[in-house]
């Protein structure tokens, strides 16, 4: 019987080596490497410690000594860990850059200057960093992308000097807008800055006559001239009306080229959201807030050298709550299975205007920016006379009168002059 045996062992046997060379399991494996790249498999790759796994080199075979080695087992875990720390390593950044070049580019006949700006700011004490001034007019007269693209341009400045980098062209223009400053040496000029706001436009009936208008870039904005003499005499017109409101002091101070803000603001409180309490005998939390209604005006002169023209920036925002919107919402509460809290959402209208003026010193700017929210917190009137539930959020006409005064004595050139002047003004904003 064992001759018949025989043949059937040695007929598994050749099975079973073909079976194990059809499906490899391992890397380090010769036959089974040979066999992938005549299918067009990929060898198995270890990338990290899940592939270890499939790894034949380190898999424990049942005839090895060590297998039970405890050593060999904190050897092994020791080898996962380093290789899973080469792993991780840093991503490259894929953005490719160069070093600085040895010289500045200068495609576009660029050229480098320093001015000396310290006459202007050892004399400004109105803010930490004058020079600041000095780059917002360069931004305004240039535009910012002239230097944020070609050809490469440099604008830095500290309460020394100021470095520029650019063309000739640009050079001049910067070389004007700082002898503005300097020729001055940071002189206090005094200017008489009126915001005022009237029920209805109708003032320009009888005021036309007098008005020169002036270009404005803002949608629904007029702005005009005035001489003196006449705006002295259409200010004492307006008085007259019943509408006439004033919302500012007659007088402000400005550094030439510095910036001047006057505000009048203030916080309106209300109930904003609720926080669930169970701990509190209520069950809920009021949760307050607060909006800032009311106006900011802020306004920037720079004199020409010659001190015959005016460049201003003026900057309006209006914010105000035309109501307040009220929310009812239901909360648990421990005395009672059902409550309903108020909470309130604003409603609110926002104004902004920002343009940029230049007019003759001995003339008088009018800037009309129409029917807006009113710059002070009222409450709203009624839309139909005799029914106060009915109500419209407040509108007025409003108006701003910009006129230079002149140039504010030096304290240390005439003291006696400085002593007379009036001190109502300080300090009111």
């Amino acid at each position: 019987m064992a001759k018949y045996y025989i043949p059937i062992v040695l007929l598994i046997a050749a099975t079973a080596s073909q079976a194990w060379g059809q499906y490899p399991v391992g890397d380090n494996d010769t036959r089974a490497n040979s066999y992938r790249q005549q299918t067009g498999e990929m060898p198995l790759q270890s990338t990290g410690p899940q592939a270890d796994r499939y790894d034949t080199s380190r898999a424990p075979n049942r005839y090895d000594s060590n297998r039970y080695d405890t050593s060999s087992s904190a050897s092994s875990a020791a080898n996962k860990d380093a290789t899973s720390a080469v792993n991780k390593v840093a991503p490259r950044p894929t953005t490719k850059f160069t070093g600085a070049p040895a010289t500045l580019p200068n495609d576009g006949g660029q050229v480098w200057k320093e001015y000396d700006i310290s006459a202007y700011t050892t004399r400004v004490q109105s803010t930490k960093k004058p020079e600041q001034a000095i780059i917002d007019w360069i931004l305004r007269e240039t535009g910012y992308e002239a230097w944020h693209s070609d050809p490469l341009g440099v604008l830095s400045a500290n309460n020394r000097s100021l470095r520029v980098y650019h063309t000739p062209e640009m050079q001049a223009v910067v070389a004007d807008l700082v002898d503005r400053f300097t020729s001055s040496e940071a002189a206090t000029q005094t200017f008489a800055l009126r915001v005022i706001t009237m029920d209805s436009p109708s003032w320009r009936t009888k005021a036309q006559p007098l008005l020169r208008p002036v270009p404005v870039q803002s949608t629904g904005v007029c702005a005009w001239l005035l001489a003196k003499e006449d705006a002295a005499i259409l200010m004492a017109e307006l008085r007259r009306r019943n509408d006439y409101r004033e919302h500012s002091s007659p007088y402000l101070m400005v550094n030439n080229g510095q910036s001047t803000v006057v505000s009048a603001m203030r916080g309106r409180q209300y109930t904003r959201d609720v926080m669930l309490r169970p701990d509190l005998p209520t069950g809920a939390e009021l949760q307050p807030g607060q909006v800032d209604e009311g106006f900011t005006l802020d306004f920037s002169p720079l004199l020409s050298t010659d001190k015959r023209m005016i460049d201003a920036t003026v900057k309006c925002d209006i914010d105000q709550v035309e109501k307040m919107i009220p929310i009812m919402l239901d909360v648990p509460a421990q005395s009672t299975s059902r409550q309903r809290i108020q909470i309130e959402e604003p409603q609110m209208t926002h104004y902004r205007f920002h343009e940029r003026f230049r007019w003759p010193v001995e003339h008088v700017l009018l800037i009309g920016m129409g029917m807006v929210a009113l710059p002070v917190p009222v409450d709203g009137r009624p839309m139909v006379p005799g029914v106060p539930f009915v109500t419209s959020p407040a509108r007025a006409d409003l108006l701003v009168f910009v006129e230079c005064k002149g140039q504010l004595p030096d304290p240390q050139r005439n003291p006696r002059t400085a002593e007379q002047e009036p001190r109502s003004y300080r300090g009111r904003y």
